[in-house]
């Protein structure tokens, strides 16, 4: 233990060996410290701060330098599941390996070991998406060493992150839609929901988020500021995901209308108060019940804002318009939330056989 007590003076000390610049151990050491805790904050904050300082185990350095240097710039549901997989799956490997000491070698064997493990929670593989999440947390861990503390080289980068299949996102068509929404008409909470998480594109944090203060039903406007959720006991109101998330959204008359009829039922809202009091967890219960009653295959929430974008992508809206209206950061993003639906694809087989066939004669 590098803190101790000074027994002549009654006062706390450090005493670390640390290599200089030239590969050489030596030692550094100081005294006066009022308290053990004083004297080892030094020795943290010593230790952290030498650019030279490479053969810190991963684990505290993760714990000690790396998670409190990035805690404050996340959001607490990103910070919260940052940690949480940083210490379940990447501690327990590397925790004890000095950081400049991790090679190609390891990460490349830690991979292998990942891509042949078994989750205990479901008894199957580990979808190589959460293998992908997990090197990308070790590679931001890594660059962090190498980009403030020195560290050589980034091994993760260097080897390369695991190849997965793209996701196959879900969608329904327009049609497919009302038929939901007409058996969601009996949950009237949840109709009101649906409706504008699919007629607008919001996220469902950003409808959890809306107040009636949020609309101008006159101009016939929604706007976006912040987004909500609720996490170990708690309740959070953030900014939206992006910058490009604050944003104000026509609505259509039938919408327009339909959201002042459920803020009349309301009783006596306040203008700083939730309209819609559920969870994301209860949404996706909602949304799984309709789609069995109106005989619909399953979709995630999410999959109504990537309805939304498809069904104005079909109708003709530029993606620059769609990526404005839904808060996108880029109009590529939009561009990956395209999918063509049967119709469409129909309509192409047929533009192409007429074209053959006016070839022909």
């Amino acid at each position: 233990m590098p803190v101790y007590k000074d027994s002549r003076k009654g006062t706390w000390a450090v005493r670390y060996k640390r290599k200089d610049v030239n590969g050489e151990w030596r030692y550094i050491q100081k005294r006066g410290f009022t308290s053990p805790k004083d004297a080892a904050a030094w020795e943290r904050k010593t230790r952290f701060r030498r650019a030279d300082e490479t053969d810190l185990p991963f684990g505290r350095f993760v714990e000690e330098v790396y998670l409190p240097a990035i805690r404050p710039r996340l959001k607490p549901d990103t910070a919260i599941g940052k940690e949480g997989a940083v210490k379940r799956k990447l501690i327990p490997v590397f925790g004890d390996k000095p950081i400049r000491s991790i090679s190609r070698r390891d990460i490349l064997d830690w991979q292998t070991e990942m891509l042949q493990a078994v989750n205990p929670g479901t008894g199957k593989p580990y979808a190589r998406s959460y293998i992908q999440s997990l090197h990308s947390q070790l590679s931001a861990i890594l660059n962090f060493a190498k980009t403030h503390y020195r560290l050589p080289g980034n091994p993760a980068a260097e080897v390369g992150n695991v190849k997965a299949p793209a996701k196959e996102m879900g969608f329904w068509t327009e049609e497919e839609y009302r038929r939901f929404a007409e058996v969601m008409m009996e949950e009237p909470l949840y109709y009101y929901c649906f409706e504008l998480l699919f007629w607008t594109g919001i996220r469902e944090g950003e409808l959890l988020a809306l107040m009636t203060s949020d609309f101008n039903l006159d101009a016939k406007t929604l706007s976006i500021s912040k987004t909500f959720y609720h996490l170990k006991g708690r309740d959070y109101e953030t900014s939206p995901k992006t910058a490009q998330g604050v944003r104000t959204i026509s609505l259509p008359d039938f919408l327009s209308d339909e959201i002042s009829d459920y803020i009349r039922l309301l009783y006596n809202p306040s203008p700083d108060e939730r309209i819609f009091p559920t969870t994301k967890g209860c949404l996706q219960r909602a949304l799984a019940r309709g789609a069995k009653k109106a005989g619909l295959k399953p979709i995630r929430i999410h999959d109504l804002r990537h309805s939304h974008v498809s069904m104005l992508l079909e109708h003709g809206f530029t993606p620059l318009a769609v990526a404005q209206r839904v808060g996108h950061k880029a109009i590529d993003i939009t561009y990956r939330y395209a999918h063509l639906s049967d119709s469409v694809q129909q309509d192409i087989a047929h533009k192409l056989s007429e074209t053959e066939k006016n070839q022909e004669d």
